[in-house]
């Protein structure tokens, strides 16, 4: 049926209720029209229209906006508890959301509801936009997709089952291309021949084979005006086969000049029969497309068999001698060449002056790629603060000139402290493991206990092969981002949906109170088949707080709100010429905030607010911003009250819980034989700072002095030995070593700058280092 056809039957009805007069669009010398009684022309939805189908409103919504100057989207849908059918759906302005750069958050969008009697009346409507509308002229309305019914002799009722296949986000159902939901090619070609072509993607729809699903998603760009390329592809963690695929536009990213970050693009995975299912679809684009290109010379789908060794992730698809062939996809770099001279100037100039200065620069087919650097000072701070790292990203964000990541870590006082810096010339798994690769080769192999890092799975396989142990844990900023992608809709809609949703998220205690309350939303909102919540609920141990925080992460948030290093001085903007002058500004003035912390540490003294002696140690070991954040769980511990529950030999239980809020209760384990204790909230094990809950139970014991090992070196005042001043004397390791050799070298370095201001002091300091060798000589 053509779009013409559609428009000429469909039928707007508006309820006696609501006033308004029924109205039929029509089609008068080649323009679609609204007449109402008057018989003027008027396009305008009002709460109270009905329309025979989901179809009918979205073609209604789509004139509507090509007249007003927008373009539409489909939205959200909601589906019946009880059997699983479309009983709401939005259709939204096309910048609606934050998904690409394009998008504005606009509000405008239409909902329409199933009534009983089957038809859809619009419920709900909010008009204004955001942004500035284009000219009505200028639009040309969206296709809509709609549902082809072929006659046949004897009509035979549809099964339940197949009631129940529309899509989440479409508005066809996968028995459209065929009984079994697949999309049969054969016919595909045949209707292509005979002009009608059918080519557009949905979520839903299926494929026999990865290759199939290329060639569709090719002749739907061929048809649109965009060309595409092979995006990220997953794999499976038990097998290694791969389970996904993304088909991206061409000018999807920002390697090349060409490209401007298009998010438009098409998801398939691997179903257990073995066929493949399109989960995503992303139809919006942020640049013009071209004219229609001739799809007659298709890409072979042979391309596809996933034994090649290089895999679709490297491969382009480019135009030549009049058709498209794939090719291995040439490694670009986002670095510009002028850059290259003169970061290697800099670096040279920084290793006369500085002995321990490390860079290291990624070659491929002799062209110099990723550039990775850390100077003696960083990779000293590694020995101390290497244990919990942050590799900041940020300029994935956005529009970024300068593809700067960095390697942060936490000093004793809390602070942001560098711990290497890079330019990534180009996003692949290959190059982001030569970066960890290196960076572990600077900091003498020194792996972190965990990592805060992008979800993407490039990063994840390079994280998991370099840092093997190491605790990847998700950028909260990406875990959002991909929150209101998938489910933002259901979020802001359904405020019963957020809270139930929120508190399986953060205030789940045990695995087993996550399992079932995560059990429940996505029965009770039937979720179950949702892929991003399948792929989030598998990796839940990267994000979900309950699994986190039994890991060591320096008392990095959950949300991820660790203060920039580099802050406003060094921009995602900065220019060549200045781009080393502000990176040392900005590594001067962080440094200087922590000689000041350093200064004050040694010098001032907090104020005690109780008698207890644990306070006066903590005080006289901490650095005064840990000792603060030790003080407060101290006298917060005096509102709390502890129940022994359990006895088990020489390890006592206790239920500790805030004064008139029972809702507060966490579980502490106590070891009289060797005071030994550990809280269910696991602050210790994930800050390094004993909580509330376990120094109430030292209190009821009677406990009058912490022991050593709860007393992280690392949060003193002496942290600057490193991990060097807990080691046993008995013989240093060849991996101590290295440690002992930044550690005796950052020093020294203090010691000539101090021992070189004035020719006396000279003389002494060298009469001092001379004395120091006699000494060590005599040393077994």
């Amino acid at each position: 049926m053509s779009r013409e056809e559609i428009v000429n039957t469909m039928t707007v009805r508006a309820k006696p209720a609501a006033g308004l007069a029924i109205a039929t669009i029509v089609k008068n010398n080649g323009h679609h029209r609204d007449i109402d009684e008057e018989g003027e022309s008027r396009l305008e939805p009002n709460v109270g229209l009905e329309f025979d189908s989901a179809e009918d409103a979205q073609e209604f919504y789509n004139l509507y906006a090509t007249k007003i100057g927008f373009r539409i989207r489909i939205g959200q849908l909601y589906r019946s508890r009880i059997d699983g059918s479309v009983v709401s759906r939005r259709f939204v302005c096309s910048k609606e959301g934050f998904q690409t750069t394009s998008r504005t958050g606009c509000p405008a969008f239409i909902r329409v509801q199933r009534l009983d009697s089957g038809k859809w009346v619009l419920a709900n409507i909010k008009k204004e936009h955001n942004h500035e509308l284009e000219h009505p002229g200028e639009i040309c309305p969206s296709r809509i997709q709609r549902k082809i019914v072929t006659p046949t002799p004897t009509p035979t009722p549809k099964s339940k089952s197949a009631s129940v296949l529309s899509t989440r986000t479409g508005l066809r159902s996968l028995d459209e291309d065929g009984p079994s939901g697949i999309l049969d090619f054969k016919r595909l070609k045949r209707e292509k021949i005979n002009g009608e072509t059918r080519s557009e993607p949905y979520k839903g729809l299926e494929f026999v084979s990865a290759g199939e699903a290329y060639e569709f998603y090719h002749t739907h760009a061929a048809n649109t005006g965009f060309k595409v390329r092979i995006g990220q592809l997953f794999r499976s963690k038990n097998d290694g086969s791969i389970t996904s695929r993304r088909f991206v536009c061409s000018k999807e990213g920002h390697q090349h000049p060409s490209r401007v970050g298009c998010g438009a693009f098409m998801r398939i995975q691997r179903q257990e029969s073995g066929r493949w299912l399109v989960d995503r679809f992303q139809n919006e684009h942020n640049h013009e497309l071209g004219a229609p290109i001739d799809a007659s010379e298709r890409v072979s789908s042979k391309g596809f068999k996933e034994e090649l060794s290089h895999g679709l992730e490297n491969m382009d698809l480019v135009e030549s001698n009049g058709g498209f062939s794939l090719v291995t996809r040439s490694r670009e770099s986002k670095i510009g060449s002028d850059w290259y001279n003169e970061l290697f100037d800099y670096f040279q100039a920084r290793q006369a002056e500085d002995m321990g200065f490390f860079y290291a620069v990624e070659m491929h087919k002799g062209r110099a790629m990723s550039v990775l650097w850390a100077d003696s000072r960083s990779r000293f701070s590694c020995t101390q603060f290497g244990d919990a790292i942050v590799f900041d990203t940020t300029y994935r964000r956005g529009s970024y000139s300068v593809p700067l990541a960095s390697f942060i870590g936490v000093n004793h006082h809390r602070q942001p402290v560098l711990l290497g810096c890079a330019l990534i010339a180009e996003e692949s798994e290959e190059s982001f493991t030569w970066l960890f690769q290196a960076w572990l080769r600077a900091m003498s192999g020194r792996r972190p206990i965990s990592i805060v890092a992008d979800q993407d799975w490039v990063i994840q396989h390079s994280i998991a092969q370099v840092f093997p142990g190491t605790h990847h844990r998700f950028s909260a900023w990406q875990v959002v981002a991909k929150e209101q992608e998938n489910i933002g809709a259901l979020l802001s809609m359904n405020p019963e949906f957020k809270y139930e949703y929120e508190t399986c998220i953060f205030q789940s205690q045990t695995a087993n109170e996550f399992e079932a309350a995560w059990n429940v939303l996505i029965n009770k909102y039937t979720m179950r088949e949702n892929t991003w919540l399948k792929d989030m609920y598998r990796m839940r141990k990267s994000w979900v707080p309950l699994y986190i925080k039994g890991t060591f992460f320096a008392g990095i948030p959950t949300d991820g709100s660790l203060k920039s290093y580099f802050g406003t001085i060094l921009t995602s903007q900065a220019p060549l010429s200045e781009f080393l002058i502000r990176y040392e500004k900005a590594l001067e003035q962080r440094r200087e905030e922590e000689r000041k912390e350093d200064f004050n540490s040694f010098n001032l003294q907090a104020v005690l607010h109780t008698k207890d002696p644990i306070e006066d140690q903590c005080r006289r070991l901490y650095t005064i911003t840990t000792f603060k954040v030790f003080q407060k769980e101290l006298l917060e511990c005096y509102s709390y009250v502890g129940i022994k529950i359990n006895v088990e030999g020489a390890i006592s239980r206790y239920l500790v819980q805030k004064c008139g809020n029972g809702d507060e209760r966490n579980t502490v384990a106590f070891n009289a034989s060797n005071i030994n204790i550990s809280c269910s909230c696991k602050m210790f094990e994930f800050e390094g700072v004993l909580c509330r809950h376990a120094l109430k139970v030292f209190q009821i014991m009677n406990i009058r002095e912490l022991p050593s090992r709860y007393i992280l070196h690392r949060w003193t005042k002496d942290a600057k030995y490193g991990i060097l001043r807990d080691v046993d004397s008995g013989g240093a390791s060849q991996d101590h070593k290295a440690l002992m050799s930044w550690s005796l070298r950052e020093e020294a370095k203090n010691y000539i700058e101090a021992g070189t201001a004035s020719l006396e002091r000279y003389k002494l300091a060298f009469e001092i280092m001379q004395e120091g060798r006699r000494n060590l000589c005599w040393q077994n």
